[in-house]
């Protein structure tokens, strides 16, 4: 579905990306694992057109992405769900799913979608015409991924999903992204907690100052050594 080749970064006189490559196949879960500033972010950006890649490839579904605008990546199935959620806070939480389905004229389809998200997400059919920023961060959370959600995406992006949420609502959004994959979304999740993002993946690449360092199945690398002592506390 997605295969990167050689991608490279840079701001100014410094390499964010330094060459590294990944694939990632239709249905699975993959988790990009790495300590700030090893280029998790910068690596979805780029990828969702958000910033300009200084050199490399990258082809989704067959079509070439690497020089296209952030909109049209959007309407070939590729989203991101940003780090911080960035809700608008002054619209209410339907006007902002509703945002989530820009690209988009099939009214039927997009208030099934609507369903949709309100069936993963109870608790922003309760506030639906709450404005975004009185949501709690938990539910802000929510909110972004129901948006992204309202454009029908075939690869979501998702970027630390669980920062600064409390352990109980962490759950509960690793249990929504599962179920997510489950109906039929890919997943490209990069997280902080690198216990979790492993736990639910099915393969993993760990990213140190830019490069690919290590990748394989999800399970050997919470048993690996190296990965326990860096990322697991181990």
């Amino acid at each position: 579905m997605l295969e990167v080749k050689g991608l490279e970064v840079s701001y100014g006189a410094i390499k964010a990306l330094k060459g590294i490559s990944f694939s990632v196949e239709q249905g699975e879960i993959i988790s990009l694992i790495g300590s700030n500033g090893a280029g998790k972010t910068t690596t979805l950006h780029s990828l969702s057109g958000i910033i300009r890649k200084a050199a490399g490839s990258v082809l989704f579904n067959g079509h070439d992405i690497s020089s296209m605008s952030a909109d049209r990546i959007v309407r070939l199935g590729l989203v991101q769900v940003p780090e911080g959620r960035r809700v608008f806070a002054n619209m209410s939480v339907r006007e902002n799913l509703e945002l989530g389905a820009f690209t988009r004229n099939d009214r039927d389809a997009i208030r099934q979608d609507m369903d949709r998200v309100f069936s993963l997400f109870p608790r922003l059919k309760e506030r639906s015409r709450q404005e975004a920023a009185t949501l709690s961060g938990g539910e802000q959370q929510m909110l972004a991924m129901g948006r992204s959600l309202m454009s029908r995406p075939s690869l979501l992006l998702l970027d630390e999903p669980s920062m600064g949420l409390a352990p109980i609502l962490v759950d509960e959004i690793f249990r929504i992204i599962q179920q997510i994959n489950r109906e039929g979304t890919t997943i490209l999740l990069v997280e902080q907690n690198a216990y979790k993002a492993l736990s639910i993946a099915n393969r993993a690449y760990i990213l140190e100052t830019g490069m690919v360092t290590m990748e394989g199945p999800a399970q050997d690398l919470i048993a690996n050594d190296a990965v326990k002592s860096a990322y697991l506390g181990g």
